[in-house]
């Protein structure tokens, strides 16, 4: 790899640094970049660029640039589809968690090679529509054995530098699975114990599925407090079915993010603030399970900051792309198509808690997407559009199709 690089004829670049540029995606025109051993260590108008300040170069061409995308919530290591409970909603059927437990059935049954070579192609495709870093969740194997497997496939995705980079989470609190469904309590037990003791060396964060069906509030607390006595960050699945508590744990945890969040009191909305907790949301679910919007506004109104994810499962939101998530954020959630840029980018690094990634700054990691487009209000005023011309991931280019 070029140890330094400069990325010049950017037409307008997306730094997430409203200090460098203009509004709130801190735009700047005519624009290049440098970034060495994978990290950017200078950016700003072109004409400023140092003289012979890189060895290699890229040109933009004119087109608009922006940070890597960010997908703060995924579920990329599984077996199997749900293709006809998918059918089976359209037709009218409510969903519940407990399609979760068809899943765990076959990540169980399949072999760690099939496992990985499907995670890998979920990731390849991501990688391919720009996301350059996203979080991979455990919670399909929900035995000790089969969600450490969970977890090291995610490991090994990470480790390819053709791939995006991966922050692992494990949820072994998904469901109860089928062997514990007569004694619950035995199965967060085992949850908040041997499978924490073997899967926390492999894991960032843990997550626990707060919701009727799932986990109740004391089940979850116990499972994230053990987490977090083991150094892992809390996330939490909250209030997608209805009401509930899960909104008011995560404040009173201080998680990193509460995900979902279709359902929502104005006190939910003020802990959560209070507590700077980053809000998930998660548009493309949502409209699957024949759901209402989660309430984007009065989030951002409020001063949450919001992030948006694909929720990759076979479930309720079989997608890796997160240009269709930008639209979706615009067209189902409301945001405007700045806000939605910055909540698969900036927002959504900081649900992950990375402070090197969803920006453009000087010390980030080198990655980022070019454009087929001039600007990046195309990502949601052409959905389903094949935008996405050049990836970089630390300084490399990963994927081109020029």
């Amino acid at each position: 790899m070029t140890a330094t690089l400069a990325v010049t004829g950017i037409g307008l670049l997306v730094s997430n640094r409203p200090e460098l540029g203009d509004g709130l995606l801190g735009g700047i025109r005519d624009a290049a970049l440098l970034i060495h051993n994978g990290r950017v260590v200078w950016v700003g108008e072109q004409r400023a660029m140092p003289e012979a300040a890189g060895d290699g170069h890229l040109d933009a061409a004119g087109a608009c640039v922006l940070p890597g995308l960010v997908d703060p919530h995924t579920h990329l290591v599984f077996a199997g589809d749900r293709a006809d409970e998918f059918a089976a909603r359209l037709a009218g059927e409510p969903y519940a968690a407990g399609g979760i437990r068809t899943t765990v059935a076959a990540t169980r049954g399949a072999s760690d090679a099939a496992l990985l070579d499907g995670a890998r192609r979920r990731a390849a495709a991501a990688l391919r529509t720009g996301t350059t870093t996203m979080e991979v969740k455990s919670g399909y194997g929900l035995t000790v054995s089969d969600e450490v497997r969970c977890l090291r496939t995610a490991a090994a995705i990470s480790d390819d530098p053709a791939l995006p980079a991966v922050v692992a989470t494990f949820l072994g609190a998904h469901v109860v699975p089928p062997e514990h469904a007569g004694d619950p309590d035995a199965y967060v037990d085992l949850v908040r114990g041997p499978m924490l003791d073997a899967c926390a060396p492999l894991a960032d964060g843990c997550d626990a599925f707060c919701e009727q069906g799932a986990f109740d509030a004391e089940a979850s607390r116990a499972v994230l407090t053990a987490g977090a006595a083991r150094g892992l960050t809390v996330r939490l699945h909250a209030n997608q079915l209805g009401p509930g508590p899960g909104a008011q744990l995560a404040a009173e945890l201080g998680a990193a993010s509460a995900d979902h969040l279709t359902h929502l009191t104005a006190d939910d909305i003020d802990a959560l603030a209070a507590a700077g907790v980053v809000a998930t949301l998660l548009p493309l679910a949502e409209l699957s399970t024949r759901s209402p919007a989660a309430p984007a506004r009065r989030l951002l109104d409020a001063g949450v900051t919001v992030a948006l994810a694909t929720d990759c499962n076979p479930g309720t939101s079989y997608t890796t792309s997160m240009p269709l998530i930008v639209a979706l954020g615009c067209l189902h959630l409301g945001l405007t198509p700045d806000e939605a840029v910055r909540a698969v980018t900036a927002g959504a690094a900081a649900a992950l808690r990375l402070d090197d990634a969803g920006h453009l700054g000087v010390g980030a990691r080198g990655d980022l997407v070019i454009l087929a487009a001039d600007n990046a209000t195309h990502l949601a005023y052409r959905p389903g559009m094949d935008l996405v011309d050049t990836v970089m991931r630390s300084g490399r280019v990963v994927y081109s199709r020029r």
